[in-house]
């Protein structure tokens, strides 16, 4: 494997003349130089093709990045590329094969003394697809500001928020646990490992698990990026954690609460109903406008959580509870903390932690209700109504094929996996199936 001293020195030592036939037939394409259209985040390097002794054809071989990436201009990357591109075709027209061992090419190299050092070198340092310089070094902070600076482009602000929440609890651990590690390079499968346990034991398997997912996100891109070798924390399993489980409501419960907040709370009310009846998720329910909400057609308009833009037509039972907005401008907020139609500036995890939190002074400490109930049980609850009402005039398939129109499911599969999670559908007594029935009557 050349080092870049040892390519440098090759590039304008070796002379040309003795090492190729330009009459016979040509066995390689010159190397190219890829810049990736300019993209300093991506990969840039120099390929080539290559006959295939089986094939007789050829062949894109690996390409050859040296430590082109480390450097942070165009014009650098361009200039050290240039080199190792004619470094390259020298190689190639002195005979180098990537399909062979190269000890003959290597051997002459050394006799001629054109510079290289070759005593101690193996046959496999003369491939030029393996970078032969260690990489540089790079702090912690300055490494994940870095994967964070890329992934800020391709996140949502709050994925960028759990990103450095994670990534600053990382840091604070690594302190304490251990000081000596001051690069990125430094840091392996054993020590994350060690960091995921301490997060298990404190927190709980699914945290875990979002700890490892998101720390993967930042690192994979110090790999695409040559800082790192590997993504390590790849190869660290997935542990099986169980969902939280949100309880659905008895009938019972489900009155006492909306007849509570009448009086107690309208605002709150009515949003628990577009929960309920119109199956939206909270943080669904605090991105409408006045104008997602159509009066005249009965639909509103919503960013879901697996599709930019949604439909949803608006049952009459919301549509009678909801005040006149027709005078209301269509880019204010239909959820505010003190008012149905008006400005909120805060982000869309606010707006859901203060009705989380909203809901819990007034509903769930009134009510006793333990942390299994949530405002997402009243979409559970409602779900299971609508889905019994089916199939007391339909088939269960039948039944699941208009739920899911209302829903808003994408698949049966997922409708149906939805449906066993919440026990929506409980079937009637079948005492009478096993009944024990004496031998002789």
């Amino acid at each position: 494997m050349l080092t870049s001293k040892q390519i440098l020195t090759f590039a304008y030592g070796i002379e040309y003349e003795t090492a190729y036939d330009l009459s016979q037939k040509q066995n390689f394409t010159l190397p190219k130089i890829y810049t990736a259209k300019g993209d300093l985040s991506k990969r840039w390097y120099v390929y080539f093709s290559f006959r295939d002794p089986k094939t007789e054809k050829l062949k894109r071989v690996t390409p050859f990045y040296g430590n082109t990436n480390k450097f942070k201009t165009k014009e650098e990357r361009i200039e050290v590329l240039s080199i190792y591109r004619k470094t390259l075709i020298k190689l190639l027209k002195l005979g180098y094969n990537p399909f062979e061992d190269n000890k003959d090419l290597y051997r002459r190299i050394n006799q001629k003394g054109k510079g290289l050092e070759t005593k101690n070198l193996k046959k496999e340092d003369i491939k030029t697809n393996q970078n032969s310089e260690q990489k540089p070094t790079m702090g912690l902070r300055e490494a994940f500001d870095f994967g964070l600076k890329i992934k800020e482009k391709l996140v949502s602000s709050r994925t960028k928020k759990d990103y450095e929440y994670k990534i600053n609890n990382l840091l604070k651990w690594l302190v304490a646990e251990y000081p000596e590690i001051q690069t990125i390079q430094a840091l392996d499968k054993k020590v994350l490992m060690t960091f995921f346990n301490h997060v298990l034991e404190n927190t709980s398997p699914r945290n875990r698990n979002n700890y490892r997912t998101d720390l993967s996100s930042v690192i994979q891109v110090l790999e695409d990026n040559d800082i790192i070798e590997h993504n390590f924390i790849k190869r660290i399993p997935v542990l099986k954690s169980i969902p939280q489980r949100h309880k659905s409501y008895t009938d019972k419960q489900q009155e006492d609460i909306f007849n509570y907040l009448e009086e107690k709370d309208p605002i709150l009310l009515l949003y628990i109903k577009f929960i309920s009846y119109n199956f939206l998720r909270p943080k669904e329910v605090c991105r409408l406008t006045i104008g997602d909400v159509n009066l005249r057609e009965q639909t509103v308009v919503f960013k879901a959580k697996n599709k930019p833009i949604k439909i949803k037509r608006i049952p009459s039972i919301l549509l009678n509870d909801l005040p006149n907005l027709s005078q209301l401008d269509n880019d204010l907020f239909l959820f505010t903390p003190t008012i149905i139609g008006g400005t909120w500036e805060s982000s869309e995890e606010s707006k859901r932690d203060h009705f989380t939190k909203r809901f819990k002074r007034v509903v769930k400490d009134h009510f006793e209700l333990d942390k299994n109930y949530s405002l997402y049980s009243f979409r559970h609850t409602f779900i299971t109504k609508l889905y019994r009402s089916f199939l007391e005039e339909s088939a269960p398939f039948e039944a699941k094929s208009e739920l899911m129109q209302i829903t808003g499911h994408t698949t049966m599969k997922a409708l149906e996996s939805y449906l066993r999670n919440i026990d929506a559908y409980i079937p009637e007594d079948y005492s009478n199936r096993i009944k024990y029935k004496k031998k002789y009557e």
